[in-house]
Parts: C-alpha cells; structure tokens; sequence
C-alpha cells in the first residue's frame, strides 16, 4: 500500500486532499507544525525515515503577508527551508514531492497572464520565499511537482471567509478594484493536484480557475450567491486592508496544463457557485437562512 505524507494537513488544501485520498487504497499520514515542524531538518528526516512516504505533499506554509514582512526570517525558515527539507527527505527515500507555490511571485506590472515559462520577479517576501522554496524543490529533488495557485478560497478562507461575515452582519465590503488574478476552489484544486500526483509529468504547472476578476468583483459575485444583500463597494490596493501588499496583476495562464493535454479547472465563477452553495447549506442547518441583515438577525 502506497504512502502519502500531507504536510499542513489541517490547511484549506490539506483538508480537501485529505478528504479525497481518505477513499483510496493509500496510507495518510497527516502532519502540521505541532507533530512534525518541517522546518527542523532532523524532524523531517526522522519522520521520513520511519514512515518511508511515496509521496510528500507539502501544503505548510507561512501565508499572512503582513506578517511576512515584519518577520522576514520565519517567512523564509516556512517557505523556504521548510522545502529543503521535505526535498532532501524526498530524494533520499525516492518519493515524488508535490510543492504549492503562488502567483506572488510574479511582479504584477504585466497585463498578459503569466505562463510557466514567464521569469518570476517577486516584489513582497512571501513572493521571494516561495520563490526560494520553488528553487530548493527543483535542486534537491528531481522528482517532483510544482504547483502555482492564486486566490484560493473554500472552508478556512481568511479572505472570502471575512467577506461573508461582514455580508452577514451588513458591513460595507470594501475590496480592491485595481487588483486581478484567478480565484481557485481548494476543492477543485485539490482534486487537480491528485491527478498531477499520479499522472503528471514532473515540473511546474499553474493551476487557477478559468478566467479572471478584481477583488471587488470577486467581493460582489460572493455576496450575490449568499443572498445577503449587503453592499459591496470598490476600493484601492492600497486600502484594502487584507490585501495591500498584493500583486495588482498575478493571472496566472495554464499552459503546461493545455499543452499537456491536461484538462483545466473551470471557471472561477462556476467553482465559487459551487462553494456558495456548500456555505448556504450550512448557513440553513444553523438556522440563519434567509435572515439577511436587513431583517435583523
């Protein structure tokens, strides 16, 4: 039976690739931070050489930007050295590594999607120490896939989950109408990443939902489909609290996907649909349904 090691298993990621691996003939073993910091190299490679793992997903990471950028040091032991790591781990016992990565590490001055071939200029230090993660997965391990994503939202959002909070409580939504890129369901994602594993062919693939919006239309759209009502006004970067250091332009193009004969995710307006639906359902089973904010809650 093969071994399938997620790493971050309790992230957005984690938790759908957990979710779908659990109905194959595989044996999950699940870490975060608090049973294996992939960071201390000599956990790694203990816990490596005990369990002997195919596979090695690594969906750990240091995400808040802000935080990043007051802690340069961690970002670059998370992102970086974390992935070291996990690849020198990888190569000694010949598992194949799945590394996600971001659309921050390109600059965000271009107006064409980025391709996989398009050279990286991250401008933030969550951008350079994803960047220098991508660069030890592909010098310390030969076998391996990386996967670029952006806007990723489903159960644990920080961003899409702070939208539908303020819906529900009828806070004005102000989000970034100069900044685009591709918003991504985890689901879907995950599900993509899955097949990579197993069918793909080892180097780097963008993988985003089809089509591309601004945060504020990313806002509005999330706000229609939960039924709220609540108003959703645009914004500068620069103001949008959760999301100033952003890149203003990070669509990312699929075309390792295309190319490869690879089916792409659909649109990211068809995945959030689907989210959104999954959200209404639970926002029905605790009783909130159609209560708005207008009618008092």
């Amino acid at each position: 039976m093969q071994k399938i090691w997620i790493c971050g298993a309790n992230g957005r990621v984690g938790r759908k690739l957990t979710g779908l691996l659990r109905s194959e003939p595989v044996e999950l073993l699940l870490t975060d931070v608090d049973s294996v910091d992939i960071t201390v190299s000599g956990d790694v490679m203990e816990y490596a050489g005990m369990n002997r793992p195919h596979f090695i997903i690594n969906c750990a990471g240091l995400t808040d930007l802000a935080r990043c950028q007051r802690e340069p040091e961690l970002a670059f032991k998370v992102n970086a050295l974390g992935a070291r790591n996990l690849s020198v781990a990888a190569r000694m016992g010949k598992a194949r590594l799945v590394q996600f990565s971001t659309d921050d590490v390109f600059d965000g001055d271009s107006r064409e999607p980025y391709t996989e071939f398009d050279t990286p200029g991250p401008q933030t230090i969550y951008g350079k120490s994803k960047l220098a993660g991508e660069n030890f997965v592909r010098e310390f391990c030969s076998r391996h896939i990386i996967i670029r994503s952006s806007w990723i939202f489903g159960a644990g959002s920080p961003y899409l989950g702070q939208i539908l909070r303020m819906a529900e409580q009828g806070q004005v939504i102000h989000a970034a109408a100069d900044q685009y890129a591709a918003p991504t369901g985890a689901e879907e994602l995950a599900e993509k990443t899955v097949e990579l594993m197993y069918h793909g062919e080892d180097g780097l693939y963008h993988v985003t939902g089809q089509g591309s919006c601004s945060r504020y239309e990313f806002a509005r759209e999330a706000v229609r489909l939960s039924g709220t009502g609540a108003p959703v006004m645009q914004a500068r970067g620069g103001d949008d609290d959760l999301n100033a250091l952003r890149p203003s332009y990070s669509v990312l193009d699929n075309m390792m996907l295309r190319i490869s004969g690879i089916a792409l995710l659909p649109d990211w307006k068809v995945m959030l649909e689907a989210y959104m639906e999954q959200w209404r359902r639970r926002r029905q089973d605790t009783g909130m349904a159609g209560m708005d904010w207008r009618q008092g809650r």
